[in-house]
């Protein structure tokens, strides 16, 4: 189709709403040799005669009549389309693919996406919980949460919203029973849980005065799950190194209590990726802002 078609159609239309061609120039804001010219275009094109001219009034041929009527349709089809689109610029509508670490998007994104699916019925949502890299453009992501140093290239967005901060702690039985640890040197006298990643632990980065100590075991406990990790934790097998978005209410109620504090490693930012594309998807943007919003000033596993 040429490139001026849809102008000349619409302003036939209008011609023929107007009832002249001079009546039509207003709504369409063009002068009356190119709403004239428009016409002669169409009949051209047609190979029909689509109006009777007279010098006192327009009237549509049989065949101008059958054309007007459909494209009155298709011209009312195409409003609908732009009412739909504008629509779905500001309000969230089809399927959030969300790519998030498994732990911490159970306790921490599940509940603010919960209430954002109820607060738009007709949104969807596909979640995937991983820890392995995931490349978001080619797997067809919208939005994915990564923790640590970045890893993306320049075609990704990202967004801190939070920070992750390890820490050291174990129950007050067993620092009662064993003794509270005062340098990362006294490590080696207590029992420790480490996350181990098949057969190789993972290194607990402390630091004092900025100079790095790695506590390399060996462990009494060598899990792979935070949770579990947790859990022998509070049941006093012995001191462990977790992430404070894992502890905070245990912390908090002193079920567990952190030591070494002093000795904290940096804290890690929780960062909102997402493609750079010019025009972000309502569902995204409007996710993105509430997880900004309620993060941003203070998480709630912030201790």
């Amino acid at each position: 189709m040429k490139p001026h078609r849809f102008g000349d159609i619409a302003a036939f239309v209008a011609v023929v709403k107007a009832g002249s061609i001079t009546a039509a120039t207003n709504s369409l804001e063009l002068t009356r040799s190119a709403v004239g010219k428009s016409i002669v275009r169409l009949e051209t094109q047609l190979g029909l005669r689509l109006l009777n001219r007279t010098t006192r009034k327009l009237s549509l041929t049989d065949e101008g009549a059958v054309v007007y009527a459909r494209w009155c349709q298709i011209l009312d089809e195409l409003e609908d389309v732009d009412a739909t689109m504008a629509l779905r610029r500001n309000q969230p509508t089809g399927t959030l693919k969300f790519l998030m670490p498994p732990t911490f998007g159970q306790r921490h994104v599940l509940p603010v996406l919960n209430a954002y699916l109820n607060e738009w019925p007709a949104l969807r949502a596909e979640l995937w919980f991983t820890d392995r890299f995931v490349d978001l453009v080619e797997d067809g992501f919208d939005l994915a949460i990564r923790i640590g140093a970045p890893k993306e290239d320049s075609q990704m967005l990202t967004r801190t919203v939070a920070w992750r901060q390890f820490v050291v702690c174990a129950s007050p039985d067993y620092l009662a029973r064993r003794g509270i640890p005062q340098t990362p040197r006294d490590l080696a006298g207590h029992d420790t849980i480490m996350y181990a990643v098949g057969e190789q632990p993972r290194p607990w980065r402390l630091y004092t005065d900025d100079v790095p100590h790695a506590y390399e075991g060996p462990a009494r406990l060598d899990i792979d799950s935070y949770e579990v990790m947790r859990e022998m934790a509070l049941a006093g097998f012995g001191l462990t190194f977790l992430p404070n978005y894992i502890l905070a209410d245990e912390l908090r109620a002193g079920t567990l209590v952190e030591v070494l504090r002093v000795h904290r490693p940096p804290p890690d930012p929780i960062r909102l990726v997402y493609p750079s594309r010019q025009h972000l998807a309502p569902r995204t943007r409007a996710f993105i802002d509430i997880l900004a919003q309620r993060w941003e000033s203070g998480a709630p596993w912030e201790t």
